[in-house]
C-alpha cells in the first residue's frame, strides 16, 4: 500500500490482513501509520511498515516491490491518483502490461439477479474504438481469472439502433462485429443496447430485441467516463449496491478506491484483487 497513512483505507487493509486474505506491506510515514494503527485497535502491530514520508516516492517504492516480485497487489493510500498512476505507467520502472489501464467494478445490486461489471468509471475519459476494445479485454480477463469462460458484454448507449450522428452507437456496432469476427474473443458482445435492454429481458422483448446478452448482461461497457462514473456512483449511493473495484492492465491487480467509498467497498476491492492474484 503506497502512502499508507490513510485511516479509512487502513481499516479495510487491516481487516483483510487480520482475516489472512492479504499480508499487508505499508509504505509511508511510519509515525503516522503507527498512530493510525494504534487508534484503530486492530491488533495489526506485526504488519510490515516501510518508512517513506514522501507520497510520490512511496508510490515508486510500492511499484518497485511489485516489479521485483516481492509483492502481489498494489493499493493507493493518501496520495492523489496522478502520481500513483504515473509510477505504474513509468516506461522504465512501471508495471503496465496491456495496451492501456482501465477501471473495472463488480457490483452486487439488490434488483439484479447476479453480479454485474461496469467499465470504465475512473480512468479513460473518452475512449476511441481501439481503446474500448482494450477496456473490454481487460474486463473479460477478470471473469476468465475467476473461472467464467464467456461473459456477456453489453455496449450501451442512449438507444438500441445505430445512429450515424451518435458515436457510441457506431462504436457499439463495430465492437459487436469485431467479436463476431474473432477480433475480440472470450466473450459475447452485443450493442448498441440501451441500459434498460441490457439489464431487463422484458424491456428487450417489448422492443423486439433478440439477444443472448439482453437481460442477462455480465459486463456493461459505458461510452465514456461521464457515463461510467455517474452509473457507478448512482448504483452505489442511490441503489444501495456493494462494489469491488480495481484497475486492470498492469502486471498485478491495482486497488484504487475513492475516499468516498465505504470501508466495505474498499475491503471488497482488496478481496477481489486477492482473488485475481
Amino acid at each position: 500500500m503506497a502512502a499508507a497513512n490513510d485511516m479509512h483505507v487502513l481499516q479495510a487493509v487491516c481487516k483483510a490482513g487480520i482475516e489472512n486474505i492479504t499480508d499487508p506491506v505499508l509504505i509511508g510515514d511510519k509515525i503516522q501509520i503507527q498512530k493510525i494503527l494504534k487508534d484503530l485497535e486492530t491488533g495489526s502491530g506485526t504488519f510490515d511498515i516501510i518508512d517513506e514520508p514522501d507520497p510520490e516516492l512511496a508510490c515508486q517504492m510500492a511499484v518497485s516491490l511489485i516489479k521485483k516480485g516481492n509483492a502481489d497487489i498494489l493499493m493507493k493510500g493518501m496520495v492523489p491518483s496522478a502520481p500513483f498512476l504515473k509510477a505504474i505507467l513509468n516506461k522504465e520502472n512501471g508495471i503496465k502490461k496491456q495496451e492501456l489501464l482501465s477501471h473495472f467494478a463488480f457490483l452486487e445490486i439488490p434488483t439484479y439477479h447476479k453480479l454485474i461489471g461496469i467499465t470504465d468509471a475512473a480512468i479513460n475519459i473518452s475512449p476511441d474504438l481501439d481503446e474500448k476494445a482494450s477496456i473490454i479485454r481487460n474486463a473479460v480477463e477478470v471473469y476468465h481469472r475467476l473461472g467464467m469462460d464467456e461473459p456477456k458484454v453489453a455496449v450501451i448507449g442512449p438507444l438500441e439502433v445505430v445512429n450515424p450522428k451518435i458515436e457510441s452507437t457506431l462504436h457499439a456496432s463495430m465492437l459487436t462485429l469485431m467479436n463476431k469476427q474473432k477480433q475480440i474473443t472470450g466473450c459475447i458482445i452485443d450493442g448498441p443496447l440501451a441500459l434498460d435492454n441490457a439489464v431487463s429481458k422484458e424491456a428487450a422483448e417489448l422492443k423486439g430485441i433478440q439477444s443472448e446478452v439482453a437481460g442477462d448482461v455480465d459486463i456493461i461497457l459505458t461510452p465514456d467516463l461521464d457515463c461510467g462514473n455517474i452509473l457507478y456512483k448512482s448504483l452505489v449511493f442511490l441503489g444501495n449496491s456493494t462494489s469491488a473495484a480495481i484497475i486492470m492492465g498492469a502486471v498485478s491487480p491495482v486497488v484504487l478506491t475513492s475516499r468516498a467509498d465505504s470501508e466495505t467497498n474498499k475491503y471488497m476491492s482488496i478481496v477481489l484483487a486477492a482473488a485475481l492474484d
